[in-house]
């Protein structure tokens, strides 16, 4: 095999690949039953033909039948009349359309014979086609319902992948979430423990106690302003108060 014939063979291969692909078969089928009718029509004219062309022999048999009886009337008036001679030609007409008539006799049972094969195949087709037309409707159906599921399938395909997509973003978030809670309890773990402070605070420890001693002055500052203005002895602590003063007459 040449590369040019396996070339073309590749090219019908390739193209008889896409026909099928774009080919609807509903189409096809309907197409094949349009083309059986048209043969059936076809078949049924030729059988009207046939038809036809037997009755324009059936009159024309007819008219030399007519022509017989009279020629057979004029051989008989000749004789009567004395005219033999008249008489033998008009029975030597009779003859010749008699010889007519014999050839008009086998042609229309020609025409019976072409005519009844004609009606048997007319019967045949027509059974075959509306066999056709039956399994043609089914296979139709069954290729639409096909279809259909087919549609189905991947319109639920489709869902499915949607669904996995949604699906991937709410883990995405629940991991997300989970990070962020961990990282809260890692941080309110750190914060107990002292290794985070909150802002503002001094992480140093010697920075803490200087803080705090500072912290401690002012308010002792603060205390013994408040015992100055309330007339209170500067060594008296907060929260104690002065002993009751006591009468002569009370003492036992």
């Amino acid at each position: 095999m040449g590369v040019l014939s396996r070339f073309t063979t590749y090219v019908k291969s390739v193209f008889s690949s896409i026909l099928d692909r774009a080919e609807d078969p509903g189409m096809t089928l309907d197409y094949s039953y349009q083309k059986q009718l048209e043969q059936l029509q076809n078949l049924r004219r030729s059988i009207a033909d046939v038809v036809t062309s037997q009755k324009r022999l059936e009159l024309q048999k007819a008219q030399l039948t007519a022509r017989m009886a009279t020629y057979d009337d004029a051989a008989r008036q000749a004789l009567q009349g004395g005219n033999e001679e008249l008489a033998r030609a008009a029975l030597q007409r009779k003859q010749e359309v008699q010889a007519q008539m014999a050839t008009f006799d086998n042609q229309i049972e020609q025409m019976k014979a072409q005519q009844a094969k004609f009606v048997d195949m007319e019967q045949r087709l027509s059974a075959k086609v509306e066999a056709f037309r039956t399994q043609k409707e089914m296979v139709k159906t069954q290729y639409s319902a096909a279809q259909a599921q087919v549609k189905i399938q991947e319109s639920v395909t489709g869902i499915s992948e949607e669904m996995s997509d949604v699906n991937l973003a709410v883990e995405r978030a629940q991991d997300k979430v989970l990070q962020m809670q961990a990282r809260a309890n890692a941080m309110d773990e750190l914060m107990a423990q002292g290794t985070l402070q909150e802002i503002g605070a001094p992480s140093d420890p010697i920075e803490r106690q200087i803080q705090a001693m500072k912290t401690k002055s002012a308010v002792d500052d603060e205390l013994a302003s408040l015992k100055s203005q309330m007339n209170l002895p500067s060594g008296q602590e907060q929260g104690q108060l002065p002993p009751p003063s006591v009468t002569p007459g009370e003492a036992s």
